[in-house]
């Protein structure tokens, strides 16, 4: 990780990188980005997010993904690592 000023920039692999920019602006609109996190146990995972601060985000089927959202309401979803199967709607049952 490195850091410099309001950035921070994440270890690059294979030419790839990604860094965010602190900010005390609000967000005004829909996330322009949005990062699926794969997990071996999404319902662990998701524990972990809300006991960071997160919370699930309403207004989202169950048996769809998993959807999150960080302390600002940023959307993200938790998915399974690996493959996994979904139906013509969407859903899956990774969640148990």
């Amino acid at each position: 990780m490195d850091r410099t000023g309001p950035y921070v920039g994440l270890r690059r692999e294979h030419g790839l990188g990604l860094g965010f920019q602190r900010t005390d602006a609000p967000r005004r609109s829909k996330n322009r980005m949005h990062f699926d996190v794969s997990a071996p146990d999404p319902a662990a995972e998701q524990r972990r997010v809300e006991a960071l601060g997160g919370r699930r985000l309403e207004g989202y089927d169950d048996g769809g993904f998993l959807v999150m959202g960080d302390p600002e309401g940023n959307e993200f979803c938790i998915i399974p690592e690996g493959p996994f199967e979904l139906d013509d709607e969407g859903r899956t049952d990774y969640l148990g």
